[in-house]
């Protein structure tokens, strides 16, 4: 009878707020100043890191304050016949811990595409000092966008729009930075844009100081694949001795209580 009374008064709940009797929407709008303080600083820059520009992060964020609210008030409802002060904080952090979900999950997102770009950048900008070799900057750059990894082929598009569109300034390339701000992307920027402004006769001078620093980053990417390989066999390795440590206790127990039991 317990459990019935629980999923009539969610239902009833969650009726009374889908046609509007009680209003999550209102009441965050009403407060907003307040749940205001609860944004986290950088919320903006990750919700625009996986969506772009063009997706609001203030409606993300009333979705992530509608959530918990309704979560807390959920949690509530299963603990009505027995509320107490510990079970009404409880109910606090479950809500809590909804609302900060999206937010771990964008800064995950955000890490990962981060150390996925750290890896690819060197190999990508190889391929490009090849066809500099060939072909102006601009050129090798649009030439380059059919066969660069994907995370990079959007902000080569806009970067050589820009160019193409009469930019001959550093800004395209330092967007591209911007836009990809992992280890010395900034710098490598840099190199491209004197590259580009260079005399034919000192292309091949920096094409050297290009080529060596491309090097030296396709080694630390080298180093990081090995050292993040190393650490998987470590942790797998350390999970296989902790099962068969557990495995062997557990057959030493049953041993153990077969031989006292006869």
């Amino acid at each position: 009878m317990y459990i019935e009374i629980i999923f009539l008064g969610i239902a009833i709940f969650f009726i009374m707020n889908y046609t509007g009797r009680i209003s999550t929407n209102k009441f965050i709008e009403e407060n907003n100043d307040i749940f205001e303080k609860l944004k986290e600083d950088d919320f903006d820059f990750y919700v625009h890191a996986k969506y772009g520009p063009e997706r609001d992060p203030d409606v993300l964020f009333k979705k992530r304050m509608k959530n918990a609210i309704l979560t807390f008030f959920v949690v509530l409802i299963f603990f009505i016949a027995s509320l107490d002060y510990i079970k009404f904080l409880l109910a606090i952090g479950i809500a809590f811990g909804v609302f900060k979900m999206d937010y771990i999950q964008l800064k995950s997102y955000y890490k990962g595409r981060l150390h996925e770009i750290d890896l690819l950048l060197p190999y990508y900008l190889k391929n490009l000092e090849i066809l500099i070799q060939h072909y102006t900057v601009p050129v090798a750059i649009g030439k380059s966008i059919e066969t660069a990894p994907a995370i990079f082929k959007e902000g080569l598009q806009k970067m050589i729009s820009e160019i193409n569109a009469g930019d001959q300034s550093i800004e395209p390339y330092m967007q591209f930075a911007r836009d990809y701000p992992v280890r010395d992307s900034m710098r490598m920027m840099r190199l491209l844009y004197r590259l580009s402004l260079g005399r034919q006769e000192r292309k091949q001078e920096q094409l050297l100081a290009f080529s060596k620093t491309i090097s030296n980053l396709q080694q630390k990417a080298r180093e990081t694949k090995y050292k993040e390989r190393l650490e998987r066999m470590e942790k797998k390795t350390m999970q296989m001795l902790v099962i068969t440590g557990v495995g062997l206790m557990i057959l030493l127990v049953v041993s153990l209580l077969m031989m006292f039991s006869k």
